[in-house]
């Protein structure tokens, strides 16, 4: 049986480290902050200028002022602190940031990845996806395994614009955990399923080189 979309979260809640600096992304990643462990010492940061966000408010808590990158409500802590995103792109740049857990749309066997071009929608741009898979530490891509159900996102080579070339660390789906190879070492291999899953389901439902 696939994870759902929180059981993605918490299992992407488990590459987190005491300490550790994160961004998230929008969609799934946003579930992240709402499994960090009791006791570990987190900050996440967002793109829009805020460091030290809480989880998401309950309902009729909600304070319209505070909201991540992705205009979504969210939690102030006693730590918490805010600046203009210069000094926010300034800390994703500079490489400060030890962790982001983004969306993805596609993601290829050597690391590439494709998450700001929606098929058939008009868009703005990248926002700071290239920015952050260029400047953080370690890019971990929470996304479900297929599009529509049936169309593989893991793939030889992305098909749409790309975010980033190689960028890829670990990729976390529905289907179970993977690390990603780079040009010479293609392919996903696979670190953990997801209860009930085997491999012949995922290579069935994967275009690019799965190894067990």
């Amino acid at each position: 049986m696939a994870w759902n979309r929180d059981e993605m979260a918490a299992r992407a809640a488990q590459e987190l480290r005491d300490g550790f600096y994160v961004n998230l992304g929008i969609g799934i990643p946003t579930l992240v902050a709402n499994h960090i462990p009791a006791g570990m010492n987190v900050t996440l940061q967002s793109e829009n200028g805020m460091l030290g966000m809480g989880p998401f408010p309950f309902e009729g808590e909600e304070d319209a002022d505070l909201i991540n990158a992705g205009k979504q409500t969210i939690t102030e802590l006693d730590v918490s602190s805010y600046f203009d995103s210069a000094d926010s792109f300034a800390m994703i740049r500079g490489g400060h940031i030890d962790l982001t857990i983004m969306g993805g749309m596609q993601v290829s066997e050597t690391g590439d990845l494709a998450n700001w071009v929606v098929p058939g929608k008009v868009v703005k741009g990248m926002g700071g996806a290239m920015d952050l898979v260029a400047g953080v530490k370690r890019v971990v891509i929470l996304m479900e395994h297929c599009a529509n159900g049936t169309e593989p996102k893991l793939l030889p080579a992305c098909t749409l614009p790309l975010t980033g070339q190689g960028v890829v660390d670990r990729l976390i789906t529905d289907l179970g955990v993977f690390d990603v190879g780079r040009p010479g070492h293609p392919g996903f291999r696979i670190v953990e399923t997801a209860p009930g899953v085997g491999i012949d389901e995922i290579r069935a439902k994967s275009a690019g080189m799965i190894l067990g």
